[in-house]
């Protein structure tokens, strides 16, 4: 079980990341029939929702877009500013999502956000804490403990931010729709290309709840 268990947590991120790249990869070369670009669309879902003091800025990297809630911008990456694929602006629309339920306060966004700070230290110091319990199991063995629920923590955050996803995606694809962004033979493509991305987070989400169970089991047998 344990190796099932091991094999399972390398393969799945590993199968969620190649899939979400082919799928970019494969309509990126699908250009929308209207030639709009990802900011363009950025610019124009934002406008329509009344958040016209949110910027639209290029970003490097390859899909390393993000809204930043703090300097209230949406930032699109190499692959997607200035392009006019249905990939690119099914990406742009998606960060639009987010722009868009930060001024909602949509609940879970807003969990997410509360909880981030402490997720921060929980991620950087989990594993110390954990095999320093291991070490001094006999002396200090309530940090086996400390370790797990620092971890579970995560976790917790992966469970919140997978809602957050998938409601971002949802609107980003029924603005794409109902605004005529992009034609109805068009949307099932950039819904390809967000229902890979969010593949990756239902993997990552997977992955840490094993790595719980490890855990457990491990503290368990102590």
């Amino acid at each position: 079980m344990e190796l099932v268990f091991l094999l399972v947590m390398l393969i799945l991120p590993i199968v969620a990341q190649v899939n979400v790249t082919s799928t970019f990869n494969k309509y990126k070369k699908v250009r929308n029939s209207r030639g709009l670009t990802a900011d363009q669309v950025a610019r124009q879902i934002l406008d329509s929702n009344g958040l016209f003091y949110i910027r639209v800025e290029h970003v490097s990297g390859n899909l390393t877009d993000h809204f930043d809630p703090t300097a209230n911008v949406v930032r699109l990456s190499d692959s997607v500013y200035g392009q006019t694929s249905v990939a690119a602006i099914g990406v742009a629309a998606h960060e639009c999502g987010h722009a868009c339920q930060h001024a909602e306060e949509y609940a879970p966004i807003q969990i997410r956000t509360a909880i981030v700070p402490v997720v921060n230290i929980c991620s950087r110091f989990w594993y110390l804490a954990f095999i320093i319990g291991v070490l001094l199991f006999e002396t200090m063995p309530s940090l086996i403990y400390v370790g797990i629920i620092m971890f579970a923590a995560v976790v917790l955050f992966q469970l919140v931010t997978l809602p957050v996803e998938l409601d971002a995606s949802g609107r980003a694809l029924k603005t794409l729709e109902n605004d005529g962004i992009l034609e109805a033979a068009e949307v099932p493509h950039a819904k390809k290309v967000l229902t890979a991305a969010a593949f990756t987070y239902v993997a990552a989400l997977i992955t840490s709840i094993m790595q719980l169970l490890r855990l457990l089991a491990a503290a368990k047998r102590r």
